[in-house]
Formats: structure tokens, sequence, C-alpha cells
């Protein structure tokens, strides 16, 4: 037998009529029967513990913030484009956060993803566990609002994970003369020991200005730094990561693993010797000790 999809109540002439009739007495319905017609008409899940959906080995995006595109394009028109635009002063990052949500209002996701990219090379990252709620969001100007502040990490999220599914690799800049035409200064030996966000940054940024000869050391086996080995999947997941690290070896950056200060007799003075002329040093806060003599091995 098919089954019911939907069925009257006993009285559905007096429910439309336009004077319904005043009920003289309370209406019976044993526990049993109203639990049926609940579960006839619920549309949600139960929360019931043998219904719980199993977590383990789920590590899906459930972050409150994140935002499907019709969400987005809602969320950017909220946004008052102020003049002085107070969220931009409390980004550490300095981005063009009122360009970047107009670009999205405008369904310009391609553009909204460059500016962000542009002074952020790690914007997907900060999109998604950046503390925004005490930084750009704090100063929103919406903040007092029945509706609240703009979700601007929501925002940065949405616009360069679109990017990332276009699958756009990065170039040098078009204004930059040819590798065979720019100044000898431009292809000196550069070192950056450790290949988390802050190496991550400093070799982008490099590249970008024309540097050729970029060479990056991470002890561990794997890139990405404390992105990687610290922050859970749900928050950050490894494919943001090498998508990011990815953008920056598209602009020839080497990036050398197994390999850092004090492994294998690697000080400050052997690369040095090796014709390194500039050293950037971000192993993290975790490996302060290193920091006490930079010339000799750990």
């Amino acid at each position: 037998m098919a089954r019911v999809l939907s069925r009257d109540p006993v009285d559905i002439e007096n429910l439309l009529g336009l004077n319904p009739r005043i009920q003289t007495h309370a209406t019976l319905c044993s526990s049993a029967v109203k639990k049926q017609d609940k579960k006839h008409w619920k549309r949600n899940t139960d929360k019931s513990i043998s219904n719980c959906e199993t977590l383990e080995n789920n590590f899906d995006d459930i972050k409150h913030t994140t935002l499907s595109e019709r969400g987005a394009l809602r969320e950017a028109m909220r946004c008052l484009k102020c003049a002085d635009a107070p969220c931009q002063k409390s980004c550490p990052t300095n981005l063009d956060i009122k360009s970047f949500i107009t670009s999205i209002a405008n369904k310009n996701y391609y553009g909204a993803a460059k500016m962000i990219l542009s002074d952020n090379p790690l914007g997907l990252t900060c999109g998604m566990v950046c503390p925004t709620s005490d930084l750009c969001v704090g100063g929103c100007n919406l903040y007092a609002t029945e509706e609240g502040p703009i979700n601007i990490g929501g925002l940065q999220q949405f616009a360069t994970e679109v990017f990332k599914a276009m699958n756009i690799p990065q170039i040098r800049s078009p204004s930059l003369p040819p590798p065979a035409e720019i100044p000898e200064a431009y292809h000196a030996k550069i070192a950056l020991f450790g290949a988390g966000p802050a190496s991550i940054s400093c070799a982008s940024f490099l590249a970008r200005l024309g540097y050729s000869d970029i060479t990056i050391f991470e002890k561990q086996e794997y890139i990405g730094g404390l992105s990687m080995s610290e922050i859970p999947q749900f928050r950050l997941p490894y494919d943001v990561v090498n998508f990011e690290a990815e953008l920056m070896k598209d602009l020839g950056v080497k990036v050398v693993c197994s390999k850092g200060l004090g492994i294998e007799g690697m000080t400050i003075n052997t690369l040095k010797e090796d014709g390194y002329k500039a050293v950037f040093i971000g192993i993290g806060i975790g490996s302060l000790p290193y920091l006490a003599d930079l010339t000799t091995c750990a």
C-alpha cells in the first residue's frame, strides 16, 4: 500500500471556514498517537542518541561562518562600504576589505580573491581560522544592529574557495622585466627556514618582487608548519594549506624537506659558504632555543 503523504483532519471544513467554530471542550489525544503524528510531519532529524550522526573520521567544515553563494551575496549586500572603514584598520594583514566585499556583491569572485591573495598569500587560511571577532568584525559599524556585523571571515573564505576551484596558477607580474634582463641582485640566493605561514608569505612576496633563487628548508617531512600539524581538519583542511603552498611554488620557490638549522651540520655560516646572500628565519615560537646561537649546530 502506498504511503499516505498527507491526510486531512476530521474537522477540515471548520478549519477552512471564514468563521471557525469556537471549541467548547478540550481536544484529547494520546501520547502514542501524538508521537505518530509528530513523526509523520517532522522535517528535521531526531536528536536522540540512537539517531546521532557519527563524527568519527568526519572532518567536514561545520563552522557557523561558512557561507554558500546565496548567503555570501546577501551578506555582501549588507555591507555599508564605509568611507572610513574601521574593519580595514583592524586587519593585521591590511586587506582592502571594502573592495573585496564589493567585488563579491557584483559576483566578481575572481577579482575578490585576487584582491585578498595580493595582500595576503594565506588568504584562504585566514578566512577559515582568523579570530575575526577580535579584529575586523569587532570594528564593523553594523555590530549594534539586529542582524549583527558583516561575516568578513566567511566572505573571505568563500571568495578564495571559489578561486581555489578555478585551478588558476600564480604567475610573475607582467610589469617585471624578463628573467634574463632583471638586475643581477635579483638572482641572489635566499634561504628561508621553516615552511610555515611566515616563510610561505615571505617567499611569495619575494618571488613577486622578481627574486628567482629562493629555497625553503623544512625539518619536517611536510610543509605548512602549525597550520598542518596543530589545527584540526574540520577547521583547516590539509588541501587548503597545500593549495597556498602550490601558489607559492608556481613562482619558482623551491622547498627542501627534512633539512634545517642544526640538521646535518647546517648553520648560517655554512649557508654563507654556499653562496646564500640572505636568510629568513621562520622556525616558529617553539624553536626559540635555536636563537641563542645561530652560527653553531644545536
